[in-house]
């Protein structure tokens, strides 16, 4: 068995028409379907959701569940709040820049880009506090065939050492330059 695609992904959201309007307007994703029962299919739970599903776009779908009888949202307090994050691609630094034009020009706090060379990444969060990347690529052939002839070594080093393996200081230290499509 070989896994086909990601089918969807799952998170929960405080209120499920914000975040429907928000993925909406910000991101430009149609709404697709919604969700809603009293019990949990896979467990028999009773616990009232609405579940609604969101095209990112080349048979992606985000989804989100607002469950109003459970406790409020949180996060895990031991894992910083850069780590877990959604990335989504766009077509190019002309798209990634209009887009943060746009959360900006309603407040939304925006980081970047940032300079990634295999990609240009732009970070913000949503109503519901999930922190999102927009990532247009910059990258080549070359670019991957040498992290791809790394990849093992790194895994290795870092399994034995827990210090970041400098086999590809090179995306991060500006000596390789990113191809920036407009």
């Amino acid at each position: 068995m070989k896994i086909e695609r990601i089918h969807h992904v799952a998170y929960r959201c405080r209120d499920a028409r914000e975040t429907v309007d928000w993925y909406v307007k910000y991101l430009n994703m149609d709404f697709i379907l919604a969700i809603a029962e009293d019990r949990v299919p896979s467990t028999g739970e009773p616990d009232p959701y609405m579940h609604v599903f969101l095209d990112a776009g080349n048979g992606n779908v985000l989804a989100f569940f607002e469950l109003p009888n459970s406790p409020a949202m949180g996060r895990d307090p031991n894992t910083p709040g850069w780590v877990q994050h959604l990335a989504l691609q766009v077509s190019s630094m002309k798209d990634l820049m209009e887009t943060k034009k746009r959360l900006e020009e309603d407040g939304i706090l925006v980081i970047g880009p940032i300079n990634h060379t295999l990609f240009q990444s732009i970070y913000f969060f949503d109503p519901n506090g999930h922190r999102l990347e927009l990532a247009a690529n910059s990258d080549t052939p070359e670019m991957h065939e040498k992290l791809d002839e790394v990849k093992w070594a790194m895994l290795d080093e870092w399994s034995q050492t827990k210090h970041a393996p400098a086999h590809a200081k090179w995306m991060h230290d500006g000596s390789v330059k990113p191809v920036l499509r407009e």
